[in-house]
């Protein structure tokens, strides 16, 4: 159990950080298109960049461990407000599991709030 304690943070905050260095790495192929998709959520496309670059640093972040609490609070809201905006539309199933999957992201996140990021972590909590 011991090893459970010690590894899963990092085992975390990998998979996690992976998730939106690869969606921030996603959108670079296509900014202009999201950008497009920022405005049909409501939001200005001059969005776009910083959204991109937002993603790709939290994930590199979290990997690394480092100021993660914080990190790990703005993703967390990061997810909220992009699943409300972009995902809840109940007549899709698909749309509806994204929201879902957003939350439980949001819910991955905010335990690196409370519990820190491990021990192997360049911010020792």
């Amino acid at each position: 159990m011991t090893s459970l304690t010690t590894y899963a943070p990092l085992v975390g905050r990998i998979l996690i950080g992976i998730l939106f260095i690869a969606a921030g790495a996603g959108k670079l192929g296509d900014v202009a298109g999201f950008a497009g998709y920022l405005t049909s959520g409501g939001l200005p496309a001059f969005l776009a960049w910083p959204s991109i670059i937002f993603e790709i640093v939290l994930g590199l972040a979290l990997i690394a461990g480092f100021q993660t609490r914080i990190f790990a609070l703005l993703g967390a809201g990061f997810c909220v407000v992009t699943a409300g905006l972009f995902h809840f539309v109940p007549a899709d199933q698909m749309q509806m599991t994204m929201l879902f999957k957003n939350f439980a992201i949001a819910g991955g996140l905010l335990m690196f709030v409370a519990h820190g990021p491990g021990r192997f972590a360049v911010d020792k909590a």
